[in-house]
């Protein structure tokens, strides 16, 4: 199928694209890579008025390090965190996550901030930025705010976005240098969606012990408990209260395969 017709913007300042999208005559959605949005719309599962491309807004494209945070642009690319061109607070965790992601054509246009917006339970960023503990700044109509990336995400293709507004960047802690980290998704193959995410950090310089369940059909579910890392806490039993929320909790192959994918993300951090 082809998509229905639509309008087409490409605004280089955020302000004007913020006035695009509080148009109240059309509806109107933003773009940046379109690795989900344009399957959509060739499906018409998403038939909007408007298009409005936010790639050439310069400030969404922008990595940068300031007071012991690492600041990426909604529409920095998968491909370039991959690469590393730009001071890495995280100690290799963007590299290495972005590295497998689909593959190269994907993350050559796919970009950090259409992901979580998207909101796909099994994407790597959403579980990662979790883990990390890092903020999304949303500007919209009434300006801008910052929430926890745990709390943005409220559900399957659901988040605290509100009309008008689109995520700007993310704020990412800097790791201490004795920081471990663990991530491991089970796939079918290298670079498919995940079926069971795990992911840990470690951080004991700023008191962090933090793991994260994800691609559980719904929101990630962080755990700042030690035990579960250090001690006995990544028992099957254990998981499964933890996942007794979601769509998931009552299913017991999902939870050994969730309970797995966690426990190969703690021995890469207890090794």
């Amino acid at each position: 199928m082809k998509a229905v017709g639509f309008d087409y913007e490409r605004p280089t300042a955020l302000d004007h694209a913020l006035e695009l999208l509080a148009r109240d005559d059309v509806s109107a959605r933003a773009v940046a890579g379109a690795q989900s949005l344009g399957p959509m719309l060739n499906l018409r599962l998403a038939q909007p008025d408007l298009l409005v491309d936010i790639t050439h807004i310069a400030e969404l494209r922008q990595i940068r390090r300031e007071d012991g945070t690492l600041r990426i642009g909604a529409c920095v690319t998968h491909a370039r965190l991959e690469d590393g061109d730009y001071d890495d607070a995280t100690r290799g965790v963007l590299p290495a996550v972005a590295a497998g992601i689909a593959y190269r054509a994907v993350r050559n246009r796919g970009t950090i901030g259409g992901s979580v917006a998207h909101a796909d339970p099994a994407a790597d960023w959403i579980a990662t930025l979790t883990a990390l503990g890092a903020d999304v700044v949303v500007a919209g109509p009434a300006g801008r705010r910052a929430v926890p990336v745990s709390d943005f995400v409220l559900g399957v293709f659901e988040t605290d976005l509100q009309p008008g507004e689109i995520i700007a960047e993310f704020r990412v802690p800097a790791l201490s240098e004795r920081a471990r980290w663990g991530y491991y998704k089970v796939c079918r193959k290298a670079g498919e969606f995940s079926h069971a995410t795990g992911a840990v950090l470690v951080d004991p310089a700023r008191g962090v012990s933090r793991a994260v369940i994800a691609a559980a059909s719904g929101r990630p579910v962080v755990v700042d408990d030690p035990e579960v890392i250090h001690g006995n806490g990544c028992r099957p039993e254990r998981i499964a209260d933890l996942l007794a929320g979601t769509p998931i909790g009552g299913d017991a192959f999902e939870v050994n395969t969730h309970t797995v994918a966690l426990k190969r993300a703690i021995a890469q951090v207890t090794a």
